[in-house]
């Protein structure tokens, strides 16, 4: 399974699956620096109108607005940095999640008790998340719906062909 939109890269391995999630952003860095420098000149005009007619405070809260922008998508920018990593062989089920902040975290399990669930709540809205032993771990929060049951279809598969065609 392959995503267009950059979220989700799956893909058999002769050896196992490997798949990498990540958050989508729809605004890329150039339309970033376009977006920001139409912002600054519609602010930069709209004050210069103020100051000429005398409320120079107003101009400063013009250029305060823009570094709020700024400073929002800075933010989700951040946020952007956070991926998970699956690594499934016949062997082991690895599920890694690096933060924004570069902290990870590392879920290790044996594929034959592990299993893909998929809960899908009454307001349509799903929660994926891997099982094994009693122990729950809900990963790809930030996929939308259709990708969290695309991934689920293509990681169950991957788990029946990891056991050798085993179902648990």
């Amino acid at each position: 399974m392959t995503e267009n939109r950059g979220q989700t890269q799956a893909q058999p391995h002769p050896d196992g699956f490997h798949a990498v999630l990540t958050p989508h952003r729809s605004l890329g860095p150039k339309g970033f620096l376009v977006l920001m420098g139409a912002l600054a000149a519609a602010s930069f005009a709209a004050g210069m109108v103020f100051l000429l007619m005398g409320a120079w405070p107003v101009f400063g809260f013009f250029g305060l607005d823009v570094a709020l922008v700024y400073l929002a998508f800075r933010l989700n920018y951040r946020s952007g940095r956070l991926y998970e990593t699956i690594d499934l062989t016949q062997a082991r089920f690895l599920l890694t999640c690096v933060h924004p902040s570069g902290r990870t975290e590392k879920y290790d399990c044996n594929p034959y008790w592990a299993r893909v669930q998929l809960t899908e709540r009454p307001d349509g809205r799903t929660v994926l998340s891997v099982v094994e032993r009693g122990r729950e771990l809900v990963f790809g929060r930030f996929l939308n719906d259709e990708e969290r049951r695309d991934l689920a279809a293509a990681l169950g598969q991957a788990l029946l062909d990891a056991r050798g065609g085993v179902r648990i």
